[in-house]
């Protein structure tokens, strides 16, 4: 299974970090709720661990914030290969918006 690796830096410090993050994983949720299933998200301090299939392909991974960064470690379905760069692009744009 393919993988997705990214590190953003912030300097809003943990704990905000963490909250925005929060914050935009309900907004997605609700926005998305027609087109994702299965959404699985769990917080264990500054770690999210999430699951959910979009299209009829499963997609898990984690988020974990730091200090000064944010690191997405991703899992994604051979099928969506061909759509990395273009993925990977949207959540740079949308983690750059969102922790500045």
């Amino acid at each position: 299974m393919p993988t997705l690796k990214m590190t953003t830096a912030h300097a809003l410090g943990q704990e905000e970090a963490v909250r925005r993050l929060q914050e935009k994983f309900s907004v997605v949720r609700e926005t998305y709720r027609d087109k994702v299933s299965n959404l699985d998200e769990q917080w264990n301090g500054n770690t999210l661990s999430f699951a959910f299939k979009a299209a009829g392909m499963k997609v898990s991974g984690t988020v974990t914030v730091g200090a000064a960064d944010v690191q997405l470690d991703a899992r994604l379905p051979l099928a969506a290969i061909m759509f990395k760069g273009l993925i990977e692009r949207q959540i740079r744009a949308e983690l750059g918006e969102l922790l500045t």
